[in-house]
């Protein structure tokens, strides 16, 4: 791992700028190895099926009446009809067309009017290797027997007594990087002035690895006028410090921020966050987040703060959507990533995105807009579950603390 001092005003050794020959990093899609978060756990009900998508996969999630959380290819193999219409039965799901059933690892279990001399139906749909953990559904759309030995993301402060968390989930109409980036630069200050006043961001350090990058910064509130919600997120109370160290870390393919005021000894509040493409061509992903605030000494103060500080949350996301919304709509325009990035720490991110992330299907790479490439593209490849498959760990694993 290397470190570089910022005041230096040095890039790691090694590191050099892409050269004309490097790939677009918006045409590099997310890696399916990983456990990716694709619903709220609260949103896959007793017996309701819940469509998702992974990078044009599409998903249905559903419950059976075990508990237990299933996700399958979404499609009837015999119609293609989307099984997310479904009908959940027990620990099966019904397609709604000619009630075909599949077993949770997407094996054919039933055709109700099936006779002994009509054809031989296929074997299934493919299952997914599915968990279930803080609060979250996260599926493995990569190779299955990665599954099993490629770990969840470790939240070590999801669960803490010390600690409550608010949930966020938003779709986003951009690449995925855009958004690494930009939690990353903490140099875009000035969008958010309207609600945060002036701050000024000191980078530190910055670390960077195979996989990771890593950033710290000091804050310091130059003036201005502050979101009350803002003070109550950072624990400063009515009157409280105006110096705050936060670091932010990309660990492939997830982000971390941790921000702790001055003279602090843990935390103000820890983000966890996860950016999944949704379509095929990647142009569109669902942000997932679990903000995590500690709880101050007087009980009960932070469920009556909770309403302002998710409304000054609220309003900093909208400003960077609109920022990385209109980021991907230049890449649309100019058919290429024209951005003159100067910031070391930027360039290292992406050299991390682009090393970890795999080719997009060579059409899909190619189109323009996501409009034009729904009408053109075929569908992606899909991959049935032969007999005696298995999908992989369907197991429901409990928060930490929890």
């Amino acid at each position: 791992m290397t470190e570089t001092d910022a005041d230096g005003g040095g890039r790691p050794s090694g590191h050099r700028d892409p050269g004309p020959g490097t790939a677009d990093l918006r045409r590099v899609g997310a890696n399916p190895d990983f456990w990716y978060p694709v619903a709220l756990s609260g949103r896959v009900c007793s017996r309701r099926v819940v469509a998702t998508a992974f990078a044009g996969e599409r998903i249905a999630l559903y419950r059976g009446e075990s508990g237990t959380v299933h996700a399958l290819e979404d499609r009837c193999a015999h119609r293609q009809v989307p099984l997310s219409m479904g009908v959940v039965e027990g620990e099966t799901l019904r397609c709604r067309y000619h009630a075909w059933a599949y077993r949770g690892d997407g094996r054919i279990s039933q055709i109700p009017y099936l006779s002994k001399g009509d054809g031989r139906p296929p074997p299934g749909v493919r299952g997914y290797a599915v968990r279930e953990a803080y609060g979250l559904v996260f599926v493995f759309p990569g190779d299955p027997e990665k599954a099993a030995v490629t770990a969840l993301p470790e939240l070590p402060t999801y669960g803490s007594p010390k600690y409550k968390t608010m949930t966020f989930s938003r779709t986003v109409r951009c690449h995925y990087s855009f958004m690494h980036e930009n939690l990353l630069d903490m140099n875009h200050q000035f969008l958010h002035q309207g609600v945060v006043g002036r701050l000024h961001p000191k980078l530190l350090e910055y670390r960077t690895g195979p996989r990771s990058v890593e950033a710290r910064y000091l804050f310091t509130h130059a003036g201005g006028k502050r979101n009350r919600g803002a003070s109550l997120l950072a624990g400063e109370g009515i009157g409280g410090g105006s110096r705050d160290v936060m670091t932010i870390r990309t660990e492939y393919p997830y982000q971390t921020l941790d921000l702790v005021p001055e003279h602090a000894e843990r935390p103000a509040f820890s983000l966890w966050a996860a950016y999944v493409p949704e379509d095929a061509e990647q142009r569109t992903c669902h942000a997932y987040g679990l903000l995590m605030i500690e709880k101050p000494g007087i009980p009960g103060a932070l469920h009556l703060a909770w309403p302002l500080i998710r409304r000054f949350i609220e309003r900093v996301f909208a400003e960077d959507r609109m920022a990385v919304e209109a980021e991907q709509r230049a890449w649309e325009e100019q058919g290429e990533d024209r951005n003159h990035e100067v910031f070391p720490l930027i360039l290292d991110v992406r050299e991390v995105l682009r090393a970890n992330g795999v080719p997009l299907h060579p059409q899909a790479a190619a189109c323009g807009t996501a409009s034009a490439c729904d009408a053109a593209a075929p569908m992606p490849v899909l991959h049935s579950a032969g007999p005696g498959a298995t999908a992989g760990p369907e197991s429901s694993a409990a928060p930490p603390g929890g």
